[in-house]
């Protein structure tokens, strides 16, 4: 029987692994019901998939992550980021570290693609390889405590305050930045010539429409029965002040729709909760209850493998939060142990040759997948290092 049950979540991994190279809410889906056609009834799994999409906080979630990436679409058709960036009149280094970074908040397909010409820009006298890790690493550094970004999904799943995990993410963003510089930026030198003469309004107004969302979010997250309802009145309204201020007529905001594929990140959000909720519902949780692993081996070892096997945040999170509530029970899904485990599978995301910013940012600057790993792979060692002492003094 185990052998069975096994044999069922190997293949839902396999699954979702391969199929999310090309759809991710299709791959998680299909995993889902191959996990539950191992495990479960017919019945039993329409049981869990009516439940799942009926669930009200679950459907505003993906709703809301559905908007965010129409913001950016937005922002990028009408120059509103390029209007910011370009106003940031900041140093050679800063430029570096923020133009790719600033980008990086806003989820779009090919992304590293807006912000590449942005290092290009500013780092022509920087080797090809260089540029390609500066663009990658710093592009992910917001997002990694940007609380309507991978964050947002992934501790709704832990059943955790996103914002009070922010303050355990923190320090573990200060490693990332810290290392960025030390090995990319430190040693740059020059100053950025800037088209033009400072425009305020070209800084705040992108500013006010990236952060309101998560400040209307944060505020009322109390006042509502279902937190997600501040949190769908937050990402309207940022999705109103970009339509207004970017003054897209409805036929080019039709066309953004059409490019950004908004259904896309709302069904990714469906599918997660779809397996862990199967996972919850089957047999798979007793089963892995008897293996003996420490959390440490499978939250870095584990987490940072899925990261880079996978190239994405929420499938190894999708993956990782039912198998350790299977083996230490959902109370030892602490905020620091869920900071360690993001932590790990953000730094193998980071460097996946199947990460989209990774291959494109790769082909832009005209360098190899070896040469960016070699400029990339000390800081990620440190920072493994650093997660494991972490892991240690947490368990």
């Amino acid at each position: 029987m185990n052998l069975i049950i096994w044999l069922g979540f190997l293949l839902s991994l396999t699954t979702i692994i391969l199929v999310s190279r090309k759809s991710l809410w299709l791959g998680l889906i299909i995993g889902s019901i191959l996990l539950g056609l191992f495990n479960l009834s017919p019945i039993e799994i329409g049981r869990v998939i009516i439940e799942t999409i009926r669930d009200p906080s679950i459907l505003l979630l993906a709703l809301s992550v559905g908007i965010i990436p129409l913001i950016g679409g937005i922002m990028e058709e009408s120059h509103l980021m390029e209007w910011l960036v370009n106003n940031l009149r900041v140093g050679k280094k800063g430029f570096l570290m923020l133009s790719p970074a600033l980008f990086g908040m806003l989820p779009m397909p090919g992304g590293a693609l807006l912000s590449a010409p942005m290092v290009e820009k500013a780092g022509n006298d920087i080797e090809g390889d260089r540029k390609a890790a500066i663009n990658v690493w710093f592009r992910h550094l917001l997002i990694f405590v940007y609380p309507l970004g991978a964050l947002l999904p992934t501790t709704k799943m832990a059943g955790l305050n996103v914002y009070k995990e922010l303050m355990y993410l923190v320090p573990y963003f200060f490693i990332i930045f810290v290392l960025g510089y030390y090995f990319l930026i430190r040693d740059i030198k020059g100053g950025i010539n800037y088209r033009g003469n400072f425009d305020i309004k070209g800084l705040t107004i992108p500013l006010i429409i990236i952060l309101l969302a998560p400040i209307i979010h944060f505020i009322f997250m109390g006042a509502f029965s279902i937190e997600e309802i501040p949190l769908i009145i937050g990402v309207l309204v940022s999705l109103i002040l970009a339509f207004v201020f970017s003054r897209m007529k409805m036929g080019k905001f039709l066309s953004v729709v059409k490019k950004m594929k908004p259904w896309n990140y709302a069904m990714i959000i469906i599918g997660m909760f779809l397996f862990l909720n199967i996972f919850k519902a089957s047999d798979m949780s007793k089963v892995i209850a008897d293996i003996a692993f420490s959390p440490s081996f499978l939250l870095i070892g584990i987490g940072f493998l899925l990261g880079f096997a996978t190239g994405r945040i929420q499938v190894p999170v999708s993956i990782l939060l039912p198998i350790f509530y299977s083996k230490f029970g959902t109370a030892a899904m602490t905020p620091t142990t869920f900071a360690i485990m993001f932590f790990a599978v953000f730094m193998g995301y980071m460097i996946s040759p199947i990460h989209p910013c990774v291959s494109v940012s790769i082909a832009f600057f005209n360098t190899s997948i070896k040469d960016f790993l070699k400029i990339l792979i000390l800081p990620v060692i440190i920072s493994l290092i650093i997660m494991t002492i972490s892991a240690f003094i947490q368990f």
